[in-house]
C-alpha cells in the first residue's frame, strides 16, 4: 500500500515508518502537524497519486487536541473513500463518533499501545484499506457499556453479540472460528443470523461494515 503518516513525535512517526517500510508498504509522505497532513494527502490526490491509507495521530500541533482526527474528517469529506486509521492514546468516545459519523467504511480507531502487536496492527491497516471498520478492543468494550436495552443489537443471542464485538475489532470469520473454538460453518452462521437481525439485506454487499456500524452507534 502507499500510505501517509501524520504524527508529530518524531521518534513514533519514524518507527511507523519503518515498520511499514519493512513489511512492504510505500510511506507516500509524512506531516508533523494537522494543515501538513491536509496539504500534503491534496497535493499528492491532485497529482493522480492519492495514498491508500492516511495514518494519523488524533492530537496534533496547530492547538495539540484534536487536530488530527478533524484533518482526517476533512479529507474524507474531500475524498469520501479514503481510508484512515487514526492513533490515540486514550480511549474516547467522541472521537470514535466523529470519525464514523460519515456511516462509510474505510476507518479504524486503534490505540498507539496496539502498534507493538505488530502483525495484529499491520492487519488491521489491510483491513481498512479494504473499505472495513476496525476499532480497538479496548475501546470497543468501553462503548458496550453504553448499550440500550432498546437497541436493535438486544434481537442478538450472546453467542451473536460476541461474534460482532468481534467483527468491531476487525476480526475475520477465520479469526472468530479460532477466538471462540468454533467451526468456519458455525461462525458463517452467526454472522448471517446478525445481519438477518439487523435488517441488512443479503444484495449489500456491504453487510459487514453496515453491522459493524450499527454496533459502534448503538453503542455509544
Amino acid at each position: 500500500m502507499k500510505i501517509f503518516v501524520a504524527e508529530d513525535a518524531v521518534l513514533l512517526r519514524e518507527g511507523l515508518v519503518s515498520l511499514l517500510e519493512r513489511s512492504g508498504h510505500t510511506v507516500v509522505g509524512t506531516a508533523e502537524d494537522a494543515r501538513a497532513l491536509v496539504r500534503g494527502v491534496s497535493a499528492l490526490a491532485a497529482a493522480g497519486e492519492r495514498p491508500d491509507l492516511v495514518l494519523t495521530d488524533v492530537r496534533m500541533p496547530p492547538s495539540g487536541t484534536d487536530d488530527g482526527l478533524r484533518a482526517a474528517i476533512a479529507l474524507r469529506r474531500e475524498h469520501p473513500d479514503l481510508p484512515v486509521v487514526v492513533l490515540s492514546q486514550v480511549v474516547a468516545d467522541a472521537y470514535v463518533q466523529d470519525l464514523l459519523d460519515d456511516g462509510r467504511g474505510g476507518v479504524g480507531y486503534l490505540l498507539k499501545d496496539r502498534v507493538g502487536k505488530v502483525a495484529a496492527f499491520l492487519r488491521s491497516l489491510e483491513t481498512v484499506a479494504d473499505g472495513g471498520v476496525v476499532v480497538d478492543p479496548d475501546v470497543v468494550r468501553h462503548l458496550a457499556r453504553g448499550r440500550t436495552t432498546d437497541s436493535p443489537l438486544a434481537r442478538l443471542t450472546a453467542r451473536e453479540t460476541t461474534v460482532l464485538t468481534l467483527m468491531a475489532e476487525g476480526a475475520a470469520n477465520a479469526d472468530i472460528a479460532r477466538e471462540l473454538h468454533l467451526s468456519d460453518a458455525a461462525v458463517a452462521k452467526h454472522v448471517g443470523n446478525v445481519f438477518t437481525k439487523l435488517d441488512l439485506a443479503p444484495d449489500d454487499a456491504n453487510r459487514r461494515v453496515r453491522a459493524v456500524l450499527t454496533y459502534l452507534r448503538e453503542t455509544r
